[in-house]
């Protein structure tokens, strides 16, 4: 931010995604955002990588929230997530059978949380997005312990039918890379994208 804006204001920002956890995240680092969220059909996105899948989303999340009048001058941040397991992209599980069956394929192996972030300039008419990755590496619950978490309900709400910060943290052994990726959003990636657009992410302190 150049040294004019000074003692203004934050800029408004805008979470186009009805994560909690996301939401969670942001104000945890100070930040305080409005959410709007974007009602893109997911099943419409594709892309070849699950990667790619990610990224594509948060894009079109980001765009379809920014093109909104109501968001003119705001900063917008598009998240998505996948599981990636095989190289295939494992989304939010459509029913408890399909969460089941993630979980029993899951259980002892690696994958790879992939969200893809976008951050779009209302002000500038410009973006930046990229997609950060962090490894999980699953335990092994039971058939009893998979059963009693799907039954909570949770996994039915999160991308790849886990999150780390809920009822499968315990199944969890471990990741290499960022934890709030796996939460939801990395915040170091988000400072970058920032950085990108020359907001400065301490300047969007609430």
């Amino acid at each position: 931010m150049t040294a004019d804006h000074q003692g203004a204001a934050p800029r408004r920002l805008v979470l186009a995604s009805a994560s909690p956890a996301r939401l969670g995240l942001l104000r945890q680092a100070g930040l305080a955002p409005e959410v709007i969220v974007s009602g893109v059909d997911e099943d419409k996105v594709h892309a070849p990588t699950p990667a790619e899948l990610a990224l594509a989303l948060a894009e079109a999340k980001a765009a379809h929230v920014a093109a909104r009048p109501e968001v003119s001058g705001a900063l917008v941040i598009g998240c998505d997530s996948v599981l990636e397991l095989d190289g295939k992209a494992l989304g939010k599980p459509a029913d408890a059978a399909e969460a089941t069956a993630r979980w029993h394929a899951m259980r002892g192996r690696v994958g790879v949380l992939q969200t893809g972030h976008c951050v779009y300039d209302t002000e500038a008419k410009r973006y930046e997005s990229a997609t950060a990755a962090t490894v999980v590496r699953f335990g092994e619950p039971t058939d009893a312990e998979i059963a009693a978490y799907v039954a909570s309900g949770e996994p039915l709400h999160v991308a790849g039918a886990f999150t780390l910060d809920g009822r499968s943290a315990p199944f969890i052994e471990g990741i290499d890379g960022d934890p709030g990726n796996v939460i939801g959003l990395s915040l170091p990636l988000l400072r970058r994208l920032l950085a990108k657009l020359d907001v400065g992410i301490t300047d969007l302190w609430a």
